[in-house]
């Protein structure tokens, strides 16, 4: 079960995130958003394509699920942090990263 805290430390975790106030969430950004922690610390949204939010929701409903509004049209998924383990979370937020312009530093 994963926790706002885990969220936390894996999003600071990938290179270039920096977190903001965004509304009444905080906000993680590489170049663009990719995820908001809600205000209860119990789910965030994170920003997929169309197809990968269908997956990721065809894949594990009760943890994955559009946000109901055009935002969830555009690929906006709400996850259930204690519906996820930290392995589930780390992979959720990198494919989010990645889509907002994150790279892995050349090795």
């Amino acid at each position: 079960m994963a926790s706002a805290e885990d969220l936390e430390r894996i999003a600071h975790s990938l290179p270039g995130t920096e977190a903001r106030p965004h509304f009444d969430r905080t906000a993680f950004r590489v170049k663009k958003h990719y995820a908001t922690l809600a205000p209860d610390r119990l789910t965030a949204n994170l920003m997929y394509s169309p197809e990968e939010q269908q997956f990721k929701c065809m894949m594990h409903p009760e943890a994955f699920f559009p946000v109901p509004n055009k935002w969830g049209e555009k690929g906006a998924t709400t996850i259930v942090l204690a519906k996820v383990d930290e392995e589930e979370l780390t992979a959720a937020l990198e494919l989010a990263w990645t889509r907002a312009g994150g790279r892995w530093p050349d090795a």
